[in-house]
């Protein structure tokens, strides 16, 4: 192919602009050897040294190019010159420019027949077979005879040469490829004819797969795509290729690309965004504005289009807010229509904005509420068919959940809120008056409204005025697992306040807790379901006997513990934290039952003082640990009363006879705090089950409630009936817990804490030598006044008594009346 490279390199200096260089001098020799016609001098302008276009003549004779001729003077004029023939240097009397038509004639005729011979050899060289470079050099001739005269377009379309070029898209050349896109580029730019041979075969697919390659092949193929987009029928072939529009919207919201390829990007989605296929494949993508555009500007039949695939594709966050902000209004107003098919595609669409916090409020703000509680309460079902109740129950759940000032709201008569009984009334009729998915649904909304605190008193009240307690609580027993889920999380909410009806419910109903029982303990990997289920159980009133009974009978506490241990074996799932937490609450039931035979029969078999004290070792779990503790506490608190004396053997005959040879019994093995025969599982004591240094170890825990907990289990060792002096030994001991509990009483952490702190110290003042030591420290003195002066009632006597066993009020003084130890 070297004739073909001679030849280019001729056919680039003769189609270079007005600044390029042609050596006539040097080159046309080398160019009449190529060519069968020669070039002539005549033609060639002597001071651009190319081809002339428009040649013209001055009155010396000579023949330049009107443009070059034209700067020669203004050159001249504004240099204070005189006007001279470039060629002659004569001195020139006109400046007027006579234009050489024959010439000109000549040269077009001479181009025509060489460019005829040149596109010839251009088409042999459009080939996959060809080298790189002739293959470059054959589209850089094409580009110049496009951009020289755009009539030669038609001649490249007449030539058949667009399918060529488009073949050479397929080169394994990147630098092939670049000149192939920007080529055909200039091509169809301002040629619809082009344009349309574009749309043929699979050169739309082939242009698309350079966008996601290196960035220099990427800007030519979407300033190509540009270009092509600007016709209504390739707008179709191009969205219809898979992947364009996600390539292209990743362009455009790029910010690393070229800022120029990063607007013909987003100027080409414009331009496809007149094809409704392709605005949905934009909102696919997260290109929301053309859609949302088509659904507030379209034809009522366009905005129903638009909405309802706006209900059908998956959002952002981000895009939700966008949506909402753009288009809530319009999907509102659309939502109220009285067609059902405009508003179920409106109402998926707010279903689908609805569920992000964020726009969820925007909707509020637009005035979603009014419309969309009248509906549930009012439509009939020719106005709204119950799969759209379902889904306005949806829209309604997730709106509770947004944090919006429900109670500020109208959305019924009288000025009635969400929050009103009335409006509460009706969503409990509509619970039990409906199919469990809008059950489902209401439910939720009832969940979302009693997670606020601000309104939980006002949905309590609702439910006891309109009698509705037991059917929540029967609820527990459908089958179908949302609407059980949803009824547990709603029980859980409300079993804070009103407990004791809900514990009720489950001890007089039959199947409701053992539906319970069996939905948490289900094998497998642990489900929400499970945790609300434990976690209700667990918000109970721990105290309540009855229930406690309930579930002894059920043998739930069994199950639990083995569950317990089963989990610290390594049991691991993302609800496994709460469920844990459910489980030990519930089995802590039983310390608050302790005085029963029958409870503490079930703690000495299966272990449960053990289980307690294992969690208080459950780092991370502060709840756990938290409760654990205060099980311990109540447990440890019955320790002095069942501990036992070991029952005495009878005296011989002669003791029996003579008192005085008789002796008292030697008895080995007491509890020094309890005074008797103590077990961990049988009379709780804390010794036994090596339970105080780990309690010690959490006084130093970050959550106050944790450290209450363990600091009240520890304290059942200074309680009256006890031996205090060997309880306060036991807390001088190694891992010495009695500095930790000073030191609690220095921090001052909370009023709570301070309280039971303060009864700790002065417990333990009462050893006189702890008190002597406490006495030099003017810190622990400072903190008991400040205990004593502001503390309450209760902190303050006990502070008193505690300056009082350190010397720093006197005995006989006090502003508290004297009462036990306690």
């Amino acid at each position: 192919m070297d004739f073909f490279s001679d030849l280019f390199e001729v056919v680039e200096l003769m189609a270079g602009t007005i600044d390029g260089s042609f050596e006539h001098s040097e080159d046309s020799n080398h160019y009449e050897r190529l060519h069968r016609e020669p070039i002539f001098d005549a033609f060639i302008c002597p001071l651009t040294k190319q081809l002339m276009r428009d040649p013209v003549t001055l009155e010396s004779g000579q023949t330049f190019e009107r443009q070059a001729i034209e700067k020669w003077f203004e050159e001249a004029r504004e240099n204070g010159r005189r006007l001279i023939c470039p060629v002659t240097f004569r001195e020139l009397r006109s400046s007027e420019l006579n234009p050489s038509i024959g010439l000109k004639k000549a040269i077009e005729e001479w181009n025509a027949r060489n460019e005829a011979a040149e596109l010839d050899i251009a088409r042999r060289c459009l080939s996959s077979s060809s080298s790189d470079s002739d293959n470059t050099r054959a589209l850089k001739f094409i580009q110049n005879l496009c951009l020289k005269n755009q009539s030669n377009k038609q001649v490249i379309r007449d030539s058949e040469l667009i399918p060529m070029i488009v073949d050479l898209l397929k080169s394994s050349s990147r630098g092939v490829r670049c000149f192939t896109l920007e080529t055909l580029r200039i091509v169809v730019e301002d040629d619809l004819e082009n344009k349309e041979m574009m749309a043929e075969g699979d050169t739309v697919r082939t242009i698309v797969k350079s966008l996601s390659r290196e960035q220099n092949e990427k800007e030519k193929a979407v300033s190509l795509l540009y270009e092509l987009s600007k016709m209504d029928q390739l707008c179709e072939r191009i969205g219809a290729v898979n992947g364009a529009i996600f390539l292209l919207v990743g362009i455009a919201s790029s910010t690393s690309d070229d800022a120029t390829t990063v607007q013909i990007a987003d100027q080409t989605l414009e331009n496809l965004a007149q094809c409704e296929n392709n605005v949905r494949k934009m909102a696919e993508c997260g290109r929301l504005q053309p859609l949302l555009s088509l659904l507030i500007e379209g034809s009522p039949g366009t905005k129903l289009s638009m909405a309802g695939f706006l209900g059908e594709i998956g959002l952002n966050s981000d895009v939700k807010v966008f949506a909402a902000r753009t288009a809530g209004s319009s999907l509102i107003n659309l939502m109220k229509s009285t067609n059902v098919e405009s508003r179920e595609a409106a109402l998926r669409a707010l279903n689908q904005i609805a569920s992000d916090e964020a726009s969820a409020r925007i909707l509020v703000q637009e005035g979603i509420l009014p419309p969309l509680v009248r509906d549930l309460f009012t439509a009939e079902p020719k106005q709204l068919p119950a799969r759209l109740k379902e889904v306005s129950a949806m829209i309604l759940a997730n709106i509770v959940n947004s944090g919006c000032e429900f109670d500020r709201i109208p959305v019924g008569s009288n000025q009635q809120t969400l929050v009103s009984e009335g409006i509460i009334h009706k969503l409990l009729h509509l619970i039990n008056n409906t199919g469990p998915a809008i059950e489902c649904r209401l439910l939720q909304v009832l969940v979302g409204l009693t997670t606020n605190s601000s309104y939980i008193s006002s949905v309590v009240s609702a439910i006891q005025s309109s009698g509705a307690t037991i059917s929540l609580v029967q609820f527990i027993e459908a089958p179908q697992r949302d609407l059980r889920l949803a009824s547990i999380k709603l029980l859980q909410n409300l079993s804070p306040h009103m407990g004791s009806e809900l514990a009720s419910c489950l001890c007089s109903t039959s199947g409701q807790l053992g539906s319970l029982i069996k939905i948490i303990t289900e094998n497998g990997v642990i489900s929400e379901e499970q945790a609300a289920a434990v976690g209700f159980l667990s918000d109970l009133p721990a105290t309540d006997t009855a229930l406690t009974k309930k579930m002894l009978d059920e043998g739930v506490f069994q199950i639990f513990s083995s569950r317990i241990i089963r989990i610290r074996q390594g049991e691991v799932g993302r609800f496994i934290t709460p469920y844990l937490e459910g489980l030990v609450k519930v089995l802590a039931r039983v310390s608050f039952a302790s005085e029963y035979p029958e409870v503490r029969a079930l703690c000495r078999d299966h272990n449960l003082p053990s289980i307690f004290v294992d969690l208080l070792q459950a780092n991370g779990l502060d709840n756990v640990q938290m409760v654990s503790a205060t099980a311990l506490e109540n447990l440890s608190h019955e320790s002095k009363n069942l501990s036992r004396m070991p029952d005495n053997p009878p005296p011989g005959c002669c003791a029996s006879v003579f008192s005085c040879l008789s002796k008292p019994p030697v008895v080995n093995g007491l509890c020094r705090v309890h005074r008797g025969i103590c077990s961990f599982n049988e009379t709780f004591c804390l010794l036994e089950g090596q339970a105080v240094d780990k309690l010690v170890a959490l006084l130093d825990h970050q959550n106050d409630r944790v450290v209450e907990a363990s600091l009240g289990a520890l304290c059942t060792l200074l309680e009256d009936r006890v031996n205090l002096e060997e309880g306060v030994q036991v807390l001088l001991d190694p891992p010495e817990g009695a500095k930790l509990i000073f030191n609690l009483l220095l921090e001052a952490r909370s009023e709570s804490l301070r309280r039971r702190t303060v009864w700790a110290v002065e417990r333990l003042l009462r050893n006189g030598d702890v008190a002597t030591e406490v006495g030099y420290d003017q810190n622990i003195s400072t903190a008991l006044v400040d205990a004593y002066q502001h503390g309450d009632f209760r902190t303050r006597q006990i502070a008193e008594r505690a300056l009082k066993h350190v010397d720093r009020i006197p005995n006989f003084s006090g502003i508290f009346p004297s009462t036990g130890a306690g």
